[in-house]
């Protein structure tokens, strides 16, 4: 057997496998029901795929491990050691809340209890001057202490440790020392920035998860190096890129959304395959809704993400929003009598009630069950699919308590979901000055296809762009991203007295670690790419804006002269005149990792007749409707709707008034 290349993405309801063949650049997917251990789907998923594990040559992973136990609290027993007097920074917060005019809503309680934060008497200046040292008695004092109560897991974060990490440093010797087989994380390490809540809260999340992720991810390795793979896991972070498992206890905490990443990183792809460099990204799953943008070819990233609100993780990150609308999310009418449509979730135990598992909730798949815009299984007919029991559960829950028939409240029941979903891309679009009629729409996920065109015609967006193999696409994601670290170094100072040499050689540090860390993952020395950037804001403010610089760094005058000219495209204005501060440099290190490369397929054959018709339902009434199979649909065939366009992975609907296109790769191109 030719080698391969493996990617998976595990979500709540399926585990998504990617293959791509080395010698014909050919993909095939395969797609299981996810399990408790989410290794277990991922090796079922690849040995029906037919595929030897000695015969891969690269395996990439994207895992919600990390964000499914922040959600559940899943988490290892940990601490916090911290200055005496500060027990309390991650509880604080910024004083901010979800809502804020909400009296009676608490943020969520931070990762570790009050009485798991210990002080320790030490200080450090905001000049970085250390004013005490660590006491080496009352630090094996402190040990003693954590050893007896059996932490896991230690975040250490002093006041001012971004300006000077010695004290941290110097803690952290005598409890590793002290403390064999726990894990120890200095914030200085993690995030040496100033702001102390946010350093202090990515920090710990950092250090609850040091523990769960790099379990997981030495299980992971074991089990593949079992069956013959040689070479290492490559984990999907936040912003992007990829960390082998070494990489896990300095950075654990970028795996916190590593399953959502995969998505937006195809969804730029397939748009710049494409032609449109202005792409929205469409990811609907069994229960959630993951929607990106890419503007000019380039992903949104941002610095103020989090899981659960109050508790910041300051990684780069790709900017994806995400809602409770899923093909798994749940119908219901609260207590004023309206429709109401997720973020419960039926997921995939007992799911849907069309599944026929137990679940008595009607959920979205329900109702394009009964619409016809489903066929009578999923997966290839693995799964099937009782459209009795999806009517019955519409019936009872939704069709009878507000006087519809079950058609008309099947049909309710998707204008809320696609009513939910169309405000998540508002959000990513509108909300920031950007106009989705100058976008693409790449709708993928299980569900992605169903919805995209409905979406797209709310929202005036004229293309949707649906990739071959649709419910998989956030796996492919996987297969297209290169290893990556994000380092930086908090610089406060006025940019009219900047010295270009200094900042040069604070520069020169920190590739310095970027080219260790990618050395030891084993990046050779021609693999790897070093980029720079400088965060400047006016004197006063407090929001930053990144500006990219060259190597060496010699011309602080370009800088701000680059910033300004930033400002005046993100906000419309600039201050000439005011002054500007630096306020940290930036520093993305990528180690380049073989690329997927996908066929190119040449027009040309002639369109197929539909395997079979049925009737669907749509908002211009029933339609009998031909059924296409997608393998069956060649490059440069076009047809327009109403069609319904099924496959292993998903199934895509063309509603009646648009056209679709098949382009060179497969991708349907539907005009709305």
């Amino acid at each position: 057997m030719s080698k391969v290349r493996v990617a998976v993405d595990i979500g709540g309801t399926f585990t998504d496998i990617c293959i791509l063949d080395e010698a014909t650049n050919t993909l095939r997917v395969q797609k299981v029901p996810s399990t408790r251990d989410p290794i277990d789907a991922a090796l079922e998923g690849i040995a029906k795929a037919g595929v030897n594990l000695a015969d891969i040559t690269l395996f990439s992973h994207g895992t919600t491990v990390a964000t499914n136990a922040l959600i559940q609290r899943n988490l290892p027993h940990a601490a916090v050691v911290c200055t005496e007097g500060f027990r309390d920074v991650i509880e604080i917060g910024n004083s901010t809340k979800a809502d804020l005019w909400d009296a009676y809503q608490d943020n969520p309680p931070p990762y570790i209890r009050r009485r798991d934060r210990l002080t320790i008497r030490e200080r450090t200046s905001a000049a970085g001057v250390v004013e005490r040292s660590i006491d080496e008695a009352e630090a094996r004092e402190l040990a003693a202490k954590l050893r007896k109560r059996g932490y896991r897991a230690v975040a250490i974060c002093f006041m001012n440790a971004f300006a000077n990490g010695e004290n941290e440093r110097a803690l952290k010797a005598v409890l590793e020392a002290e403390l064999p087989g726990v894990a120890v994380t200095t914030s200085s390490e993690v995030l040496p920035e100033i702001f102390e809540h946010e350093r202090f809260s990515t920090t710990v999340v950092n250090a609850v998860l040091q523990p769960v992720v790099g379990d997981y991810a030495r299980r992971l390795q074991d089990r593949l190096a079992a069956g013959g793979y040689d070479s290492d896991v490559l984990l999907l972070h936040s912003g992007g890129g990829v960390m082998t498992p070494k990489s896990t206890d300095r950075q654990a905490a970028r795996l916190a959304s590593s399953g959502i990443a995969a998505g937006a990183i195809a969804n730029r792809y397939i748009g710049q395959l494409c032609g449109y460099p202005n792409v929205i990204g469409f990811d609907m799953g069994g229960t959630s809704t993951d929607v990106s943008l890419a503007w000019q070819g380039e992903l949104l990233t941002t610095r103020d993400w989090y899981i659960e609100y109050g508790h910041p993780i300051c990684f780069p990150s790709i900017d994806i929003k995400t809602i409770g609308a899923g093909g798994g999310s749940i119908a219901w009418i609260d207590e004023a009598g309206s429709l109401r449509n997720g973020p419960q979730s039926a997921g995939s135990d007992p799911g849907p009630a069309c599944y026929g598992r137990g679940g008595e909730e009607p959920a979205n798949t329900d109702a394009n069950l009964v619409l016809g815009r489903l066929g009578a299984g999923l997966a290839g007919g693995d799964l099937g699919l009782d459209v009795a029991r999806a009517r019955a559960a519409i019936d009872m829950r939704v069709a009878r308590p507000l006087g519809m028939n079950v058609e008309a409240a099947a049909q309710a029941i998707l204008r809320v979901a696609n009513a939910n979903m169309a405000d998540a891309v508002r959000l990513v679009s509108i909300m920031r000055g950007y106009d989705p009629r100058d976008f693409a729409l790449v709708a993928f996920g299980g569900a992605g296809a169903l919805h995209g065109a409905a979406i797209a015609a709310d929202l005036a967006i004229p293309k949707v762009i649906v990739p071959p193999h649709p419910g998989v696409t956030s796996a492919m994601g996987c297969l297209l991203v290169d290893i990556r670290h994000d380092l930086l170094s908090t610089y406060l100072v006025d940019s009219a007295v900047a010295d270009a040499a200094d900042i040069e050689r604070e520069f020169r540090v920190l590739e310095d670690e970027a080219r260790e860390r990618l050395a030891h993952e084993g990046v050779a020395e021609a693999s790897m790419v070093l980029t720079r950037s400088i965060d400047m804001r006016y004197g006063g403010q407090w929001r930053s804006l990144t500006v990219p610089v060259l190597r060496p760094f010699t011309n602080v005058a370009a800088a701000v002269e680059d910033f300004g000219a930033a400002h005046q495209r993100e906000y419309n204005y600039r201050r000439n005149g005011a002054v500007v501060e630096i306020f940290r440099l930036n520093l993305t290190a990528i180690g380049v990792t073989p690329k997927a490369e996908f066929a190119r397929h040449a027009p040309g054959g002639a369109m197929p007749a539909p395997r079979s018709t049925r009737s669907v339902t749509f908002d211009e009434g029933i339609q009998e409707t031909p059924i296409f199979w997608r393998e069956d649909l060649p490059a440069g065939v076009a047809f327009a709707g109403p069609a319904v366009v099924e496959q292993f992975d998903a199934t895509t609907l063309v509603p009646p008034g648009a056209r679709a296109e098949v382009d060179a790769w497969l991708n349907i191109v539907i005009t709305v």
